[in-house]
């Protein structure tokens, strides 16, 4: 996703951490629940993996 922006919101609900990775061309929105305990750079990395996943798929259907 080579230049272009991508937003993160975390949010923390319970025992877990929500994160949401949002590409600033498309709005494209993905969400993902992790253990806080991972870390923010783990939990931002892996819901970076599923918003470049969605956005691939999306450009192959």
């Amino acid at each position: 996703m080579t230049g272009r922006e991508v937003y993160f919101e975390f949010r923390r609900i319970g025992s877990y951490m929500r994160v949401s990775a949002i590409d600033s061309v498309t709005g494209t929105e993905v969400t993902i629940a992790g253990d806080p305990k991972a870390g923010e750079a783990m939990l931002k990395q892996t819901a970076l993996r599923k918003l470049q996943y969605v956005m691939a798929k999306k450009q192959g259907s």
